[in-house]
């Protein structure tokens, strides 16, 4: 797993090339959603924050069955399912059929694969021998270049392009920079505070902590953690710790809101650390977030133990869930 985190900017690369590849035809609509769930939902989320307010419209992310009413013909949708068989997807597609939208596709194949291809729908094609967590960069850049067929958003594919260069350029620095990190963290459950472009990749953070490091981990939106969360803080840690996601595209007053928070936070006696993007284009900065938290649960995983490929208990459930 580690040598896919590392690999995140040739993903990069090949989904620019796939979506190239893809053909698909531009579609101007009066909004964009992206049906998936897991790690085909966080790339729409973090495609959200890497545009930023450079979306000239919409991007909604759904993670559910079905679409909202409020989604008609003139919007458009992607259906985004790494296997192809994610019922929450599949309804969701059919659903925007029944609505009238442009769809577009993004998987291995499977079940949407087959609708897709009967209803002669653009489909991009993703390579498949991955954990589907581990198609971060391709579903990041594949919305990000959808968003932009949708008419909600400009094409940044330069931007993407130099990302990646970016990410191998920083490699070697980040390997050793995750292990210290995690090492700190150990078995301690964090949370981890995002505001901005880092919100998306906060609860990337979480997610990612789940899966690999098999450790409980949850995200942590500033400002609204400011009206709620922090109340329970101040009544003590229950054992968890505090990561704190800064980035210099953030507003003053979304600093100094996670400046204090991190300092109310470490009175209670918790564990916290801040850890700052690095990077010049929103693109560097919200990849270089993402592919260091990756390394970070990587090591976290190996630190105790644990194999970070399996998902057996997600497997087990749905497993489960099949039988009813």
């Amino acid at each position: 797993m580690l040598e896919d985190v590392l690999d995140i900017p040739n993903h990069i690369r090949d989904a620019l090339w796939r979506v190239d590849s893809a053909q698909l035809k531009a579609r101007p609509s009066a909004g964009f959603v992206v049906c998936g769930m897991g790690g085909s939902a966080i790339g729409a989320e973090l495609a959200r924050g890497l545009l930023g307010d450079r979306l000239t419209g919409p991007l909604i992310v759904s993670r559910t069955y079905g679409l909202p009413k409020w989604v008609t013909a003139d919007w458009a949708v992607l259906a985004s399912s790494y296997s192809g068989d994610t019922e929450e997807t599949l309804a969701s597609f059919k659903d925007a059929g029944e609505a009238g939208t442009h769809r577009w596709v993004a998987g291995t194949g499977g079940e949407l694969g087959a609708r897709a291809r009967d209803a002669g729908i653009g489909v991009v094609g993703l390579p498949g021998f991955f954990q589907p967590r581990m198609t971060v960069g391709y579903m990041t850049v594949v919305a990000t270049y959808v968003a932009h067929l949708a008419g909600v958003a400009p094409d940044v594919r330069r931007e993407l392009e130099q990302a990646a260069d970016f990410l191998d350029s920083r490699k070697a620095d980040m390997e050793p920079l995750a292990r210290a990190l995690a090492s700190q963290i150990g078995d301690t459950p964090v949370v981890v505070h995002g505001a901005s472009l880092t919100t998306a990749p906060a609860r990337r953070w979480a997610n990612q902590f789940n899966e690999n490091a098999k450790q409980l981990a949850f995200s942590a939106e500033i400002p609204e953690a400011n009206h709620n969360l922090m109340e329970a803080w101040s009544k003590g840690t229950g054992g968890l710790g505090a990561v704190f996601l800064t980035d210099s595209g953030q507003s003053a007053r979304e600093r100094r809101r996670m400046k204090l928070t991190a300092e109310s936070i470490e009175k209670t006696g918790a564990q916290v650390f801040e850890v700052e993007t690095l990077g010049e284009t929103r693109s560097e900065r919200l990849f270089w977030a993402v592919m260091f938290g990756d390394l970070v649960s990587v090591e976290v995983a190996s630190l105790r133990g644990v194999d970070p490929l399996p998902v057996d208990e997600i497997q087990n459930f749905k497993r489960r869930l099949g039988k009813t």
